[in-house]
């Protein structure tokens, strides 16, 4: 059963002077899509998840990491969340017979103030990167042929290469690779998945 993946980042500090430097630190990391590379949109929420959203913006074409936070930083509070959409390609299988298709895939960037949510950075990350499911890194269900082998082996890559990157260019002093699966630790079905496909 596929759960939702997410890389969690915490900061030594993550002040409302902070904030957005550290977003945009991870922004500048990220492998943005050929088709959309950008931010796609952005969503300022205050005090708690269950508020309505004090802005909203759709960016078309895609912007620059820094124009985006150029945005959000007019709304700058400790107790606000600040949502940022990008797209990076992953191959995604298609039906039978397999084929194998480089797709946009959607990944939520969430920048959390100290007083957002009752806290709630605590346990997912001053900054939370919301990959979506975890079905393009495992295809558990699958028997994979070679090339499903190399497919999958190319999105498990992407998503190292960028956690390395934001633990070596960010600044964050943790960070966690985590899905929602209370059965298995995702590390261990990464590396079982990998394992196979050398």
């Amino acid at each position: 059963m596929p759960d939702p993946l997410h890389l969690s980042l915490w900061f030594s500090n993550f002040s409302e002077t902070d904030m957005m430097l550290r977003t945009l630190s991870v922004l500048r990391q990220f492998p943005f899509s050929q088709e959309r590379p950008g931010v796609n949109y952005l969503a300022v929420h205050p005090v708690s998840w269950n508020e309505p959203t004090v802005l909203e913006r759709r960016f078309i074409p895609p912007a620059k990491p820094e124009e985006a936070v150029d945005v959000a930083s007019d709304l700058l509070h400790e107790d606000y969340a600040y949502v940022f959409d990008v797209a990076w390609d992953l191959w995604i299988a298609q039906s039978e017979p397999r084929q194998w298709t480089l797709v946009p895939q959607r990944v939520r960037i969430v920048s959390q103030g100290t007083d957002f949510d009752d806290g709630a950075w605590e346990g997912t990350g001053n900054i939370d990167v919301d990959f979506g499911l975890d079905t393009a890194f495992l295809y558990e269900n699958l028997k994979l042929t070679p090339e499903d082998e190399d497919r999958v082996r190319v999105n498990v890559t992407r998503l190292i290469d960028f956690t390395n990157k934001v633990e070596k260019n960010a600044g964050s002093s943790g960070r966690l690779l985590w899905s929602d699966s209370e059965q298995d630790n995702l590390a261990q079905k990464l590396i079982a998945r990998l394992q196979k496909v050398q």
